[in-house]
Formats: structure tokens, sequence, C-alpha cells
């Protein structure tokens, strides 16, 4: 299995074992492509379900959720700024469906587009797609750029 792509542990603060991306395969002005293999080995299949295990969808979530925050870390990049001037917080979650399982050892395509931005809030669709280019997942979501207090 591929490590995670430096790239990404340079712009998002999460570590594994609470890493969702691989690396990012695609950019544009307002959106962004990553990819996630699931590692049969990754505990959690070992509850979620004994003989047949399936990825969690909270997990699915927070995977194009980290997605939108290195999407966000690179525009704040070409701003002059860096997460170190404030930290993508989920605020909130909008019409999660999911319509397909993901299994350990798949990939899926995270893809994430900017919709709107509010003050501090960044707003954004999410769809996750299997390898074949089918939606296992889709969503909308808002990102609050939080400043570090003290």
């Amino acid at each position: 299995m591929e490590a995670t792509n430096p790239e990404v542990l340079q712009r998002i603060p999460h570590r594994p074992p609470f890493l969702f991306i691989d690396r990012v395969v695609e950019r544009s002005e307002d959106g962004m492509v990553a990819e996630k293999t699931w590692d049969p080995g990754m505990s959690f299949y070992e509850g979620h379900y004994p003989g047949n295990p399936i990825t969690p969808g909270v997990l699915l979530c927070e995977s194009i959720f980290q997605t939108g925050a290195v999407f966000l870390a690179e525009m704040l990049e070409k701003e002059g700024k860096t997460l170190a001037d404030a930290t993508p917080v989920l605020s909130r979650i909008e019409n999660a469906k999911f319509k397909a399982m993901v299994k350990p050892g798949d990939t899926v395509r995270l893809k994430v587009t900017m919709k709107e931005k509010v003050s501090m809030f960044y707003f954004l669709s999410g769809r996750i797609e299997n390898e074949a280019g089918k939606a296992v997942a889709t969503l909308n979501f808002a990102l609050a750029m939080v400043k570090e207090e003290g």
C-alpha cells in the first residue's frame, strides 16, 4: 500500500490512525480530487462487521472533510496564509447520502467542490466514487476557519 503523500501531511494536522487521504490527484480553482485505499488491516474492520467488513460511513465522510481541509490549506497558501493562521473545523453536514459500500482494499476518489465563502465559513460539496466511477456517497458540508485562542 502506498504511504500518504507528504503534501497531504504538510497541509493538515491529521495523522494516522486518523488520516484518511493517501494522495491528491487533481486540482482546480474550485476543487480537488484525492484518493484513499482502505487498508484491510485497519482495526475497525474487526468490529464493523465481523465476517462482512465494510468501511463506516462516518469515516467516508471524514475522508471528504479532510480533502476539503487540504483544498482550503492550498487556497490559503495562494493568499499568503497558512493553517497556522487558522484551523479548518467542521461546522455543518447536510444531505449525506450513502449509495454503495466500500470494502477493505477498495480505492475511492474523493471529490470536493467549493460552493460559497461567507465570512470564515467555506461551503463545499463532496462526492466519493468507487473505482468504476459510481457514487458511493454525496454530501454538502461547511468548514470554518477558526483561529486558535490564546
